[in-house]
């Protein structure tokens, strides 16, 4: 048996990074909404990024195709009102808000399209 192996279990000198993603609340209100848009014919696909600064969830009418929107969650916004963001395909800020379920409830999306 190998002795130089050691079971670590809760070292608290070691700091357990943050993990960066959708809280369960979040991905609920999204996931809720992508059905909702799916069932209309609207969106197709989805496809979900994540980098140290944001997460984003991106909508796509077909596979093939670029994202029509990214709803993105930055983790540490400039303001409170950046913290969630509907972005188009370029990266332009269409919609933010401090509220997701705000956000999402008060967007047009077939307006948004156009």
């Amino acid at each position: 048996m190998r002795s130089n192996l050691k079971l670590v279990v809760n070292n608290p000198l070691n700091k357990i990074e943050e993990k960066h993603f959708f809280e369960k609340d979040e991905l609920k209100i999204i996931l809720d909404l992508y059905a909702k848009m799916v069932s209309e014919g609207s969106w197709k696909d989805y496809g979900l990024s994540i980098s140290s600064k944001q997460v984003g969830f991106s909508v796509f009418r077909n596979a093939t195709e670029n994202a029509l929107y990214k709803i993105c969650k930055n983790f540490k916004p400039r303001n409170k009102n950046l913290k969630y963001l509907i972005t188009d395909t370029s990266g332009k800020i269409l919609k933010n808000s401090h509220d997701l379920r705000i956000l999402l409830k008060n967007t047009n999306w077939k307006k948004l399209q156009k």
